[in-house]
């Protein structure tokens, strides 16, 4: 009997696992497209991040929205393999093989030109912006990033400016 309970107990927290990602997967693979342009990065990033939750979902709390807590774990994976790669000094020329970098259309260019920019940010203004551009509330982006909501309107409205005045 014992068996079969922890065969059910494993087989719920799959299945309670495989909802979370489904339910969020474009969350999750938002986040790590904004801390690279490298198709392949982009796939480990996620595939880090998947890990991360997995081992971090029976520490899950449930005192924040899983949403937050998912943009929390993606975010604190790529910051983590970001500090890895500027560690290691590897500088490596990065690919796009995405659609969006082959339409031409003006919607398409704009959105590149704000990627381009949002890119040259630091990594903890761009993973405001970010969670901002995912319309989360300024109590939610500061609960992800793990700073005041006074802050957070500070540095929001400094990081508009900057991108404002970039070419």
């Amino acid at each position: 009997m014992k068996t079969e309970s922890i065969n059910e107990t494993k087989q719920s927290r799959e299945r309670d696992f495989a909802n979370l990602v489904r339910d969020h997967k474009q969350t999750i693979y938002t986040v790590c497209y904004m801390f690279s342009q490298d198709e392949d990065e982009v796939a480990d990033l996620f595939q880090d991040t998947l890990v991360n939750l997995w081992q971090g979902l029976d520490s899950f709390r449930h005192e924040a929205k899983p949403e937050t807590w998912i943009y929390r774990v993606a975010l604190n994976t790529c910051l983590s393999a970001d500090r890895k790669k500027k560690s290691a000094l590897r500088h490596a020329e990065l690919s796009m093989e995405q659609n969006l970098y082959r339409d031409n259309s003006h919607s398409a260019v704009q959105i590149r030109q704000l990627h381009d920019r949002i890119q040259k940010l630091d990594v903890i203004d761009r993973a405001i912006i970010l969670l901002w551009l995912e319309d989360l509330s300024y109590e939610e982006i500061a609960a992800v990033v793990g700073i005041s909501v006074k802050n957070l309107s500070v540095k929001l409205v400094r990081i508009k400016d900057q991108l404002k005045q970039m070419q």
